[in-house]
């Protein structure tokens, strides 16, 4: 077990490198997925701050889907977040996928944001 998150540590760390070079002061779209859960936050890496903010945990989106853990949650948290960080004034971010591939409930949050009005 050890081997797998080391191997998703240095993933993440080579994936943040890469965005920060390439980022130009625009605020990180960060996933998180679990087993029961998709959560999705917009950073400004710059001051250390958390924009906006969604996750399948919220008292909403519990009530309204069957499970945390699909697609169809991923969009929802996808279009949320979009609308939070829309409504914070960002509309341009970088998509910080982690140690995940874009695949499944990743790219479904990632398209649902992209539609929701976010630019990456």
């Amino acid at each position: 077990m050890a081997d797998k998150l080391a191997l998703q540590a240095r993933r993440r760390s080579r994936l943040r490198y890469q965005l920060k070079l390439k980022s130009g002061g625009r605020p990180r779209l960060s996933v998180f997925r679990s087993g029961r859960h998709i959560y999705a936050q917009v950073i400004d890496d710059g001051q250390g701050v958390t924009l906006a903010a969604a996750s399948t945990l919220e008292k909403t989106m519990r009530e309204s889907l069957k499970t945390g853990a699909d697609k169809d949650a991923a969009t929802a948290v996808g279009k949320l977040v979009a609308e939070r960080a829309l409504a914070a004034g960002v509309s341009k971010v970088v998509f910080d996928r982690g140690p995940y591939l874009y695949h499944g409930r990743v790219k479904a949050l990632a398209e649902a944001a992209r539609e929701g009005g976010l630019s990456f």
